[in-house]
């Protein structure tokens, strides 16, 4: 598999399933690093569907939010998709955030706690055949640092690159260097010749990440203070559709990619330097849908 390809994030839109599955089998003759599934839509099932329709490629969810099931059914619906796909499933997990447990119905506990036990109970469980590797969901030091005691790698997203050095510094070298240590991020992606309007669908796709308070602390931390402190006091202010304005040019280079295709090939060889050992390229584009942006990317790197 050509180490230069990097990975994409795919999403079974209702309608357009079976497409999805073709545009997966796309993906794996082009020769992809993997295919990562957000939480939208019914990521396991997704995850199912894509053991069977593909033979090849590494696939995994990025994230399921563990929450949304028991561990018990987790457990039996990962090892499942492990085995059916040949050891080639990923089950990435997190704690999510405040609208999706509002949407779940749940209260959710201390998050490092939380999936320390969530982890532990999923590999209690016998007789269910082999897990999946597991990657959690990370943004800030600590949960990164729990990543590489517990788990098989990590999966930020929408993290910025001047950052990466940094939050992957409580990562022991044995475990940076390690090539079964799957270090990956979610970057919004959008190519086009337009920057501008290239960099105008990014702050779309970003507007809701910076309404909440987990997003807006990894970014103060990373150095986005002034930024973050504007689009709080927008939010303060009732003054939501104030907020594209409010991101920086210098903060969504840092944390997305756009512009033409040999930007955005830079952009993904840039996030390799900075530590990433699987860029996961999270489609949108200037002129159409989820299946037009995935045209684009198979373009670009053709």
């Amino acid at each position: 598999m050509p180490e230069s390809l990097p990975a994409l994030s795919l999403v079974a839109v209702p309608g357009r399933r079976q497409t999805t599955l073709d545009v997966a089998r796309e993906a794996e003759r082009r020769g992809f690093a993997g295919l990562y599934v957000p939480s939208i839509f019914g990521n396991m099932a997704q995850s199912t569907a894509l053991a069977l329709a593909t033979e090849r490629i590494v696939f995994g969810t990025a994230i399921a939010p563990i929450y949304a099931r028991t561990v018990e059914d987790f457990a039996h619906s990962a090892a499942y998709i492990h085995e059916m796909s040949g050891g080639r499933f990923r089950f990435g997990i997190g704690v999510a955030h405040a609208p999706s447990h509002i949407r779940m119905g749940v209260t959710p506990g201390k998050p490092l706690g939380d999936i320390r036990a969530f982890v532990a109970k999923l590999r209690s469980y016998e007789g269910i055949g082999a897990l999946p590797p597991i990657i959690l969901a990370a943004l800030r030091k600590r949960m990164v640092a729990l990543a590489a005691e517990i788990a098989d790698g990590l999966v930020f997203a929408n993290a910025s690159r001047s950052h990466m050095k940094e939050s992957l510094s409580v990562v022991p070298a044995a475990k940076r260097t390690d090539p079964e240590f799957l270090v990956a991020n979610m970057i919004p992606t959008c190519i086009s010749d337009d920057v501008e309007a290239a960099k105008a669908v990014n702050r779309r796709t970003l507007t809701r990440y910076t309404t909440l308070p987990n997003y807006r602390n990894y970014w103060k931390e990373a150095g986005y203070t002034e930024e973050m402190a504007a689009i709080e006091t927008a939010l303060a202010d009732g003054r939501q559709k104030d907020i594209p304005s409010l991101m920086s040019d210098r903060w969504l280079a840092d944390a997305t990619l756009f512009g033409p295709a040999g930007a955005v090939r830079d952009g993904v060889a840039a996030w390799r330097e900075a530590g990433v050992t699987t860029p996961i390229l999270v489609p949108s584009s200037a002129a159409g849908n989820q299946l037009k942006a995935v045209e684009e990317i198979f373009a670009a790197f053709a």
